[in-house]
């Protein structure tokens, strides 16, 4: 139904999540984010309220694996539940509930932790992994995107996927990135990576807007002079 990785990087301290399913509109309730605290995603069957309270906890100074088991207690069926986070520091935890659906996996790697379910096979998440950390000194999103890909290549989900996502978040306090296909017949991973080549050469542009209008750039639109 869903893999997904959740990263880190170790010289901007820029943390992000990219993620597909089969499911539609993955990004709008597995990925969570927030600036100088920490990632996660959240997925299988999802409960949205984990990735708010993972963080809450991260910012009130629990471990990642505390605050992982916290969030995870005060819900209940966690069986049901699979959980990647990342802290700021790069620190990691994982959790994947005996219910997880398929073929299923997660793994942590340096500065990153790879999960699914519905897997075409385990392979999947190393791959992810491994296409990750081989992918240190490059752009975040670029690592990211370079895992869902390699996760692809290896076979990705066991049925078709549909949506996908990709958030980054650096020292603002809003999502650097934010890029989301919510359904497409196919290749919703294709599709996020040309939204981001896209979005890439403006993305400082609406930083500069937002901090700073006076030295925004022009719009390029009508009207704008």
């Amino acid at each position: 139904m869903t893999f997904s990785i959740v990263g880190r990087c170790a010289e901007t301290g820029q943390l992000g999540i990219a993620i597909s399913s089969s499911s539609i509109a993955v990004g709008a309730r597995c990925p969570w984010l927030r600036a100088g605290v920490g990632a996660v995603a959240t997925q299988n069957i999802t409960l949205p309220a984990l990735g708010p309270e993972i963080l809450d906890l991260l910012e009130a100074g629990e471990s990642a694996g505390a605050a992982l088991d916290k969030a995870l207690t005060r819900h209940g069926f966690s069986q049901y539940r699979q959980v990647a986070v990342i802290d700021r520091h790069g620190a990691t935890a994982l959790f994947t509930g005996s219910e997880a659906l398929g073929v299923h996996n997660a793994l942590a790697g340096e500065q990153c932790v790879a999960a699914g379910n519905l897997l075409a096979n385990q392979a999947v998440i190393a791959a992810m992994v491994t296409a990750f950390e081989g992918g240190a000194g490059e752009a975040l999103a670029d690592r990211l995107l370079a895992a869902m890909q390699a996760a692809m290549a290896a076979g990705g989900e066991a049925g078709p996927v549909h949506s996908a996502a990709l958030s980054v978040v650096g020292d603002l306090l809003w999502p650097i990135v934010d890029l989301r296909v919510d359904w497409v017949e196919e290749d919703p991973i294709g599709r996020l990576g040309q939204l981001w080549e896209a979005y890439r050469p403006q993305m400082q542009d609406y930083v500069t807007r937002a901090l700073d209008p006076t030295q925004a750039p022009s719009y390029g639109v009508p009207g704008d002079e």
